[in-house]
């Protein structure tokens, strides 16, 4: 397969959760709603999944990686359906579209030392010819994240810091080279210092190496770091989707607005000034199919259609999308903010 046919495509995603634990709520979750996006290898993307915990971020990176087969629609890889590939085809996959998890302890068997995620990817997938062209493989791709091997390898995970620990499953990714990463928050248990080096390896591998990386995260700050694309997601919905400077510095979503507004500054002599400005609306009849706007009650934006219809994605200057009726056919609303609060400054 060349690097033009190695492409991610959701389409009409949906994942519904069912079960007792949801009796409260009408007995179903809808984590995921009618997802559709692309991922390309060629040319290598980052593209940052933004949104706030619950909004269906971890379910969408279990579900491009063949870990949960979503309830409807489809993810292919290559136009094939992931969930029908079977023998080279899918160990071609899992080669190919390579996860770093969120915990970077929970990803290790505590009871082997941390070579055996090298050593086993090396016989699976038949990449050294002896164990010496192994333990260099191994050596050059822990020197691409800045480690050394007297320092990790022959240890037990329990032995080694989150960081390196984390690191360790980006040198596995060095070592496969696959064309996609799933990067589902690999950054929110580390230390700051070890979070700009981690952010700075997948950048290098995009540049170096033509790596492919969806990047999940609820920082705003580490989205606008590694630049690329953005996609802002809310209660399961993609409501906002651009370039990264489009998205931060000028969003279009009221929800984006105030997301980027609370974001305090790290300067403790520029203090918020005012208020965020949030209302809680309420109406007679809601519909419980979710045909709505979903962020209605919170919008000050809100318009008598964002109760009764769903908004569709509407394009609001080039390469970027919002799913807000305050884009479409208006006559009877205020202007949307043109962009963010003050508060809202980051520094890549």
């Amino acid at each position: 397969m060349s690097a033009r046919e190695k492409q991610i495509v959701l389409s009409n995603v949906t994942q519904i959760f069912r079960g007792a634990a949801f009796r409260q709520i009408g007995g179903e979750l809808i984590a995921v709603d009618d997802v559709s996006f692309s991922l390309t290898a060629e040319p290598p993307q980052i593209v940052s999944l933004i949104g706030e915990s619950g909004s269906g971020k971890s379910t969408i990176a279990r579900i491009i990686l063949g870990l949960q087969r979503p309830t409807s629609g489809s993810v292919t890889y290559g136009g094939k359906d992931i969930y029908r590939l079977a023998g080279d085809e899918f160990a071609f996959f899992r080669r190919d579209v390579q996860p770093v998890f969120q915990d970077p302890y929970g990803i290790f068997n505590p009871f082997y030392r941390v070579d055996r995620i090298f050593w086993t990817a090396i016989k699976k997938f038949k990449l050294a010819k002896s164990d010496v062209h192994g333990r260099s493989m191994i050596e050059e791709s822990l020197a691409a994240v800045d480690l050394r091997p007297e320092d990790v390898l022959g240890r037990y995970p329990h032995q080694l810091s989150g960081g390196q620990r984390q690191r360790l499953m980006l040198a596995r990714v060095h070592m496969l080279r696959p064309a996609f990463i799933i990067a589902d928050e690999p950054v929110s248990m580390l230390d700051a210092a070890v979070r700009v080096l981690f952010l700075n390896i997948l950048i290098d591998f995009k540049q170096t190496y033509g790596m492919t990386t969806l990047f999940i995260t609820h920082d705003l700050s580490t989205a606008y770091y590694l630049g690329g694309d953005a996609m802002v997601i809310s209660q399961g919905r993609i409501i906002e989707r651009g370039t990264v400077d489009d998205v931060m510095l000028r969003p279009a979503h009221p929800y984006t607005q105030l997301l980027l507004s609370s974001l305090p500054v790290p300067d403790p002599a520029d203090r918020w000034k005012e208020r965020l400005a949030v209302t809680e609306q309420t109406v007679q009849s809601v519909s419980p199919s979710r045909d709505r706007c979903l962020f209605a009650e919170r919008c000050r934006f809100v318009l008598d259609r964002c109760w009764k219809s769903r908004p569709e994605p509407v394009l609001v200057r080039q390469g970027q999308t919002a799913s807000c009726f305050l884009y479409g056919p208006r006559s009877d609303h205020a202007q949307p903010a043109e962009s963010p609060s003050q508060n809202a400054r980051t520094t890549r």
